[in-house]
């Protein structure tokens, strides 16, 4: 009998061989996950097919981006159309499902100045919002969110560095829910928080460590959380290394992770970075761990990086 992770109407059992690759084939990491309507899952990695997409069994359907992205970041789908955030060339490509590309917000390989605050150094994701307005953290380079129009125009921007209201250390993550509230994942002070669609501050969730990922699917909101990189607590237990479930108020209903990162027990994670879910509340969770942990070993190894939570 499986084990099952999880508490109330939130438990799953963890498969963490669902992903079938062809021969040869390696994800290195896997940056972000997608869904579509059909319940495809589009895998936005580090490897060398950037993005591969399977069916709910896990089989590859097809894969692309090969000589196009420089280093996957953040997936998000929005009416069809993805929206990758390529944090290593300072871009967000919007696609087709088989990898035309539409639009490229940003010019590639010619990052704004470092913490200038003007788009893009480093973007990390993107979200829309209900009144078809886009939104893009960025990122590892700015601590703004930046407001473009759905034809690509910059709309207006907000947010500098700090850990007061409306403050970021480190734009990790975004995404919207039904009533047009932003959520924006403010990794390294350990919270999220909540905006109306001009930037408006409206509340902040805490009692998390290191949000990474971030996915709303109605009414339920999923949190990749990251363990400690410090050497003075890097062995402290029960700190992220975990994927949580809030409801829109940022109550916790239940979570999956283990006491401490790793990979040999299936409910263990090093670096939940990127959350998708599909139409049977299945949850995919992708992890950073070779930045995270395999590429500080001697030799580097690519830990698991892939799996899926099949809710019970």
């Amino acid at each position: 009998m499986a084990n099952v992770y999880g508490a109330g109407d939130y438990r799953y059992e963890i498969d963490v061989n669902w992903a079938k690759l062809p021969e040869g084939w390696s994800l290195h990491e896997v940056a972000d996950v997608a869904v579509d309507a059909q319940d495809r899952v589009y895998v936005f990695n580090r490897g060398e097919h950037p993005m591969i997409v399977l069916d709910r069994d896990g089989e590859v359907l097809t894969s692309w981006g090969e000589g196009l992205f420089s280093r996957a970041h953040g997936l998000t789908i929005i009416e069809g159309v993805l929206y990758c955030a390529d944090d290593g060339d300072h871009t967000v490509r919007v696609c087709t499902p088989d990898g035309q590309v539409l639009m490229t917000l940003g010019a590639p390989n010619e990052p704004a100045p470092y913490q200038s605050g003007e788009p893009f150094n480093r973007p990390t994701k993107v979200a829309m919002g209900t009144d078809g307005a886009l939104y893009v953290a960025d990122g590892y380079g700015n601590a703004r969110v930046h407001k473009y129009s759905a034809e690509g125009e910059c709309l207006s921007s907000w947010g500098q560095y700090g850990c007061q209201p409306g403050e970021f250390n480190l734009v990790h993550s975004i995404c919207s829910d039904a009533q047009g509230r932003l959520y924006v994942a403010d990794r390294e002070n350990h919270r999220v928080q909540v905006f109306d669609a001009e930037g408006g501050y409206i509340t902040q969730w805490n009692n998390l460590h290191r949000p990474c990922g971030l996915h709303i699917n109605g009414d339920l909101v999923y949190i990749g959380q990251l363990p400690p990189s410090l050497a003075v607590n890097a062995d402290y237990p029960n700190l992220g290394a975990r994927v949580s479930i809030h409801d829109l108020e940022g109550n916790l209903l239940s979570w999956v992770g283990a006491e401490r990162p790793g990979d040999q027990e299936a409910d263990q994670f090093y670096a939940p970075h990127g959350l998708a879910t599909d139409s049977h509340g299945d949850v995919y969770v992708g992890e950073v761990a070779h930045s995270f942990w395999g590429r500080y070993q001697e030799p580097p190894v690519a830990p698991r990086c892939l799996r899926k939570l099949v809710r019970v």
